[in-house]
């Protein structure tokens, strides 16, 4: 799903996203840049792709504002100076995609303490701490937009994965909370939440003709996402389209969110 040329939605906009570098995060980066917008991605330092998306970002949209910053997001001192630079390219900052994410698979009687400290911090803490940074920004401008990637486990249950479904759940709250706090003030918080993804991250599964056919047998639509389906909804809550929309969580799963065990009425 290639991004449209002929919108341009998010012309002059000026936009930050986390771990740009790969998989939802370059496709959302893509699309803004298609829309119109300046982009700043982060990465972490040894992501040797980001060069390669900075350079796409420019070839998309030759006259954005855009950069690629190294920094862990949870490296809060590291990422306020990354806000700050994002800022001081053109004054402004209008958009925040809080991307960046990790998970890992352990049983739950196995807890690890130090890896769930891991996955709450990159994908909840810093959430937490890069909105707070650019929603004073944003407050003092009355006007931005935050877009939070959550994901189908928001909602539904994933064993296994206890950690990353805290976190996601907790993106849920995190985003109507900011909604209702930031609503008068002209600032719009959303979530997308995408179910099962083509991205590098789950190449286990992806490039495995037999697994990938047993993750998309359950998915009622039949197949998994382009990470370019999931740029082109953040885009949309990003843009005017979307200017009475706060608080929001869209599901962006092919169905997955649909408790798909009831596809076939086994109920009196």
């Amino acid at each position: 799903m290639a991004p449209n040329p002929a919108s341009r939605r998010l012309a002059g906009q000026r936009a930050l996203v986390t771990g740009g570098a790969t998989g939802i995060g370059r496709a959302i980066a893509e699309r803004f840049a298609a829309e119109g917008a300046g982009v700043t991605i982060t990465h972490l330092p040894d992501d040797g792709d980001a060069a390669a998306v900075l350079a796409a970002l420019r070839a998309i949209n030759p006259e954005g504002a855009h950069a690629a910053e190294p920094a862990d997001v949870t490296d809060h001192a590291a990422m306020d100076a990354v806000v700050a630079r994002a800022i001081a390219l053109t004054g402004r900052l209008d958009t925040l995609v809080n991307n960046a994410g990790i998970q890992y698979e352990q049983s739950s009687e196995q807890f690890d303490p130090e890896r769930f400290a891991r996955v709450i911090a990159v994908n909840l803490t810093a959430v937490a701490h890069l909105s707070a940074r650019v929603l004073a920004h944003m407050a003092e401008h009355r006007r931005g937009t935050i877009v939070n990637i959550s994901s189908v486990h928001q909602t539904v249950p994933k064993p296994g994965f206890l950690a990353y479904s805290a976190s996601k759940g907790a993106i849920g709250n995190i985003t109507r909370t900011l909604a209702l706090e930031f609503a008068g003030r002209g600032i719009r918080v959303n979530a997308v939440a995408p179910g099962a993804t083509i991205t590098p991250m789950n190449a286990s599964w992806t490039d495995d003709a037999e697994r990938r056919h047993a993750v998309e047998s359950h998915i009622p639509m039949g197949r998994a996402a382009e990470a370019a389906e999931i740029a082109a909804v953040a885009a949309f809550l990003a843009s005017d389209d979307a200017s009475y929309v706060t608080g929001q969580t869209l599901y962006v799963c092919g169905g997955l969110s649909l408790h798909t065990e009831f596809a076939r009425n086994w109920t009196t």
